[in-house]
């Protein structure tokens, strides 16, 4: 079964890296200001074994 877990603040350094690096902006940073999370972990559960992971090999 999915643990659901919240997202951690983006590290201050690491907004601060980005905007350096990215200074006219980025469509992944955007979304993630703009819209947040796109998916939480119980929209994808279903695409997940109930029981743990399946060897395939």
């Amino acid at each position: 079964m999915i643990q659901p877990q919240a997202i951690d603040p983006i590290p201050e350094e690491t907004v601060r890296v980005a905007r350096a690096a990215f200074p006219k902006g980025n469509l992944y940073i955007t979304m993630r200001d703009e819209i947040g999370t796109l998916y939480k972990d119980q929209d994808l559960e279903a695409l997940f074994p109930t029981l743990g992971c399946i060897n395939t090999i």
